[in-house]
């Protein structure tokens, strides 16, 4: 072999893209002056395409492969460079190595509620993400209207665009679809297909393919969800009367219990009046024989204590109670009970607030008030 071919081969360029972080999209082919020499080796790897733009003008796109870029193999931009008869001297083009694999866990998310109407709940919002995946579909429609002529093209520079297009036609999807909220859960997958579908046709005007759109989460607004939560717990007490029943026992039993914190004789008569209901109760239950030794004519039991205005309390958005004012006082003295909440007794005509009730002056006056501040 002569000097001059020795000389010669070291001027063959070898053309290929092996550094990938895993973003990149698009990487442009560094060279002086974009000079490619005649003969060079091009090397295109499994998920991978390249492109050669000459003069801004997409020409040929070569699959994964190994070329010897020569006249017969480029034949667009040998017909766009008039090289009717061969060449053997350098030629200028730019060379694009684009990725053609799929990028995954790209996240998308709603910005602001989704507005619809739920046969349920009526007009409510919802919010919405998940994540998607995509990948190259046609290089050259890529390139000519996202790309450019950006050397280094990465996700990060069309997510936010992506994510616009997504969650736009899911907003349509959603509010299109009819579904209750409440069954939303049950039809991610059939949300995320059909949505995917839309969004499909709209990435494909810029050379890209949608390859999975997850929905991982549909939220209802944080006040709906404590409803919710409140309608639930509704649900697993089961018999709201007894249960109200019970509250109002145990809050007397608080209340029996302890007599220094401001309940005075009221918390006295409470503990009274329970220990005669457990009495009749037991004699009750026994059948009566309390009494059952005593002569005829004897003393008779004493009289119940008159019974007082009973009062009903809106607690939690339900009706709670009836109570006496022994149990308001320690309704007060808990905290449940403040002049904001509504009450109503026999012979209202509505619910009103308790500081406006005069009879439950004295409830509150033996609340203590809160404590100043520190400092």
């Amino acid at each position: 072999m002569s000097l001059w071919d020795r000389l010669t081969g070291e001027f063959i360029d070898i053309i290929d893209w092996t550094t990938d972080d895993g973003d990149t999209m698009v990487w442009r082919f560094e060279r002086y002056g974009n000079e490619i020499k005649h003969g060079a080796k091009l090397t295109v790897r499994e998920g991978q395409a390249a492109v050669f733009v000459n003069e801004g003008q997409v020409a040929d796109v070569f699959p994964p492969g190994l070329y010897q870029l020569e006249t017969n193999n480029l034949p667009i931009l040998s017909t766009l460079q008039n090289w009717d008869h061969g060449f053997q001297s350098p030629f200028k083009a730019e060379i694009y190595f684009v990725s053609l694999k799929q990028f995954t866990d790209l996240k998308w998310g709603t910005k602001n509620p989704v507005m619809l109407r739920d046969p349920d709940f009526g007009p409510t919002r919802l919010r919405a993400f998940g994540t998607y995946a995509m990948r190259v579909a046609d290089p050259k429609v890529f390139l000519r209207e996202i790309v450019g002529t950006d050397g280094e093209f990465t996700t990060g520079e069309i997510q936010s665009q992506l994510r616009n297009i997504i969650v736009s036609r899911f907003s349509n999807a959603i509010a299109s679809s009819h579904i209750p909220v409440l069954d939303l859960a049950a039809n991610y997958d059939d949300l995320g297909k059909f949505a995917g579908v839309k969004i499909g046709e709209e990435l494909a005007e810029y050379g890209l393919m949608l390859t999975k759109l997850l929905v991982e989460n549909v939220s209802l607004p944080p006040e709906v969800e404590k409803a919710m939560d409140r309608r639930t717990q509704m649900g697993v007490i089961g018999d709201l009367h007894k249960y109200t029943q019970f509250q109002a026992a145990e809050s007397m039993r608080a209340a029996a219990e302890n007599p220094g914190e401001g309940g005075g004789a009221a918390s006295a008569g409470i503990g009274a009046g329970i220990g005669m209901a457990m009495g009749g109760m037991m004699g009750n239950a026994m059948g009566g024989t309390a009494y059952a030794d005593a002569p005829q004519g004897g003393m008779a039991p004493p009289p119940l204590p008159p019974q007082g205005k009973q009062w009903h309390v809106a607690i939690d958005g339900a009706s709670s109670g009836p109570y006496d004012q022994g149990a308001l006082a320690g309704l007060a003295r808990d905290g449940r009970l403040t002049k904001d909440s509504l009450v109503w007794s026999a012979g209202m005509e509505a619910w009103e607030r308790a500081g406006v009730v005069a009879d439950l002056s004295s409830v509150f006056a033996a609340t203590p008030p809160p404590l100043p501040p520190q400092g």
